[in-house]
């Protein structure tokens, strides 16, 4: 006996409507359905509307890989980031994804959690899916060469790795440290502990570099025993915190991103010290949780979302053949933000006890 009013039983296969049954739902012809949901060629915004009401009735969704074997090109941007959970990387997906949307591309975003080899397969999905174009946070420099090598544009976001002769989107990290550890310097800080990752990247590079400046500037020395190498990790930052100020005579540390700021505080908080009484806290890239603490760090705005906005114009200029040949470089000026964390230095002592 048939039911009625139910749908398909477990296991049955559903059609999905074509472009002739929305063609038939709004009386046009399947030609002019494809010009009005693709947005190329001309329809009329009345018959755009019809059309778009009459998909949305019978459940259409474009087929966007159908199309794209169709027309042997696709219109998905892969996105390779290294940690979706730090706010940092999840700002810049936004910008990317902003950019993108506006232009009618699709974003295809991957999450390699700063692994090579991850970041590899990645790269191999993308190049199956035939993608015009790749944004990545590169770990290393054989995934850009990769891409470039089977004919895909680059654009490296964040970090340079090598000449890859990829185009690059920077913050420009050294100027901003450099400001960062001038407005300490110029609070009356002379031993000024430096938290930082790595340096291989340009990133963490430019910014000991900009570190190193702004003692130059000022004629004094750097003790390179205020410059502490930890892990990307706030567990390993807070260690590494520790053992600093154990050993060390400092009046304020300068964290390289915020994740390393979070250990600092950590620790900074465990020994019950004023800040910035006892010690003031700093740290290049601001995130949210950078304002809400008490007192707000101050920080370094690298204008992440506007980075990534950059990233997605450049690749999408490439694709398009707007560009000479040249590789081309962009940073992106950062803004120092001071809040309540930084101050005068207190006296210069070192060990667990609070002030």
């Amino acid at each position: 006996m048939t039911q009625r009013g139910r749908g398909p039983g477990p296991g049955a296969v559903v059609k999905r409507p074509t472009v002739q049954d929305v063609a038939r739902e709004a009386g046009v012809s399947p030609s002019t359905v494809s010009r009005a949901l693709h947005t190329r060629g001309y329809a009329s915004p009345q018959v755009r509307e019809r059309v778009q009401a009459a998909a949305d009735k019978i459940g259409y969704v474009l087929d966007h890989n159908a199309r794209n074997l169709r027309s042997r090109t696709s219109t998905s941007i892969g996105v390779l980031i290294s940690d979706l959970r730090n706010p940092f990387y999840a700002d810049l997906a936004a910008g990317i994804e902003e950019e993108l949307r506006a232009a009618e591309y699709q974003m295809v975003l991957v999450n390699d959690n700063g692994e090579a080899a991850e970041e590899m397969r990645a790269a191999e999905t993308l190049l199956a899916m035939r993608v015009p174009g790749v944004i990545v946070t590169p770990v290393t420099a054989a995934c850009p060469r990769i891409l470039q090598n089977n004919g895909v544009h680059v654009v490296c976001a964040d970090r340079e790795l090598g000449r890859s002769g990829s185009d690059v989107v920077l913050s420009d990290n050294k100027a901003g440290a450099r400001e960062l550890t001038e407005h300490l310097i110029g609070l009356g800080h002379t031993r000024i502990g430096f938290l930082i990752d790595e340096t291989k990247w340009s990133t963490g590079a430019g910014r000991l570099a900009g570190f190193r400046a702004a003692h130059a500037d000022h004629e004094l020395e750097v003790d390179d025993e205020l410059i502490a190498y930890t892990s990307f990790d706030a567990v390993a930052a807070q260690q590494t915190t520790r053992e600093l100020l154990d050993a060390q005579e400092v009046t304020a540390i300068v964290a390289a991103n915020n994740v390393l700021a979070q250990g600092a505080l950590a620790e900074i908080k465990r020994r019950r010290w004023k800040i910035p009484r006892r010690i003031s806290l700093a740290a290049y890239d601001d995130v949210p949780w950078m304002s809400l603490v008490e007192p707000a760090l101050t920080t370094v705005d690298q204008h992440t979302v506007e980075l990534g906005r950059n990233c997605a114009r450049l690749l999408l200029a490439r694709i398009r053949g707007e560009l000479p040949a040249r590789r081309r470089i962009v940073r992106v000026v950062p803004k120092l933000i001071v809040r309540g964390s930084t101050g005068p230095p207190g006296p210069p002592l070192r060990g667990s006890g609070r002030l």
